[in-house]
């Protein structure tokens, strides 16, 4: 059930730049340049996997997912999407949606481990970050 009360995991916060919030999720940016990923984070409480959601709030979260997706590829143009929720070292609930192409920092594995991250340039992160609010109707 989202919440008046949620709050972000430290890390999390620590690691992304805001973005918005959508029907049942906040919508963060990964400070890491070397890839378009964006982090959705179910506004629930002491949920830490996907199976925890109500029935309702899965259906939301599914919807949120779809609806980042979709803004994500009209923004990026991937060769693939990676959709994940794994959540070994931040237990809260979050879902990573990865714009991938051919060629970049981790291809063809997983982001999580590849290098170090490359923050964004602030200039280019707002702008981003504007265009998904766009996109996203935030």
């Amino acid at each position: 059930m989202v919440t008046e009360t949620f709050s972000l995991h430290a890390k999390l916060a620590a690691d992304t730049i805001s973005i918005g919030d959508l029907q049942s999720s906040r919508l963060l940016l990964m400070n890491d340049a070397r890839y378009a990923w964006l982090i959705l984070v179910p506004r629930c409480d002491q949920v830490m996997d996907l199976d925890q959601l109500t029935d309702d709030d899965r259906t939301a979260v599914w919807k949120d997912i779809m609806q980042v997706s979709a803004a994500l590829r009209a923004l990026t143009n991937p060769f693939k999407l990676n959709i994940a929720a794994l959540g070994n070292q931040v237990p809260q609930l979050h879902i990573h949606i990865v714009a991938r192409n051919q060629g970049d920092a981790a291809w063809p594995g997983p982001v999580w481990g590849v290098g170090n991250a490359e923050p964004y340039d602030p200039n280019i992160a707002t702008t981003f970050v504007d265009d998904c609010r766009q996109a996203l109707g935030l």
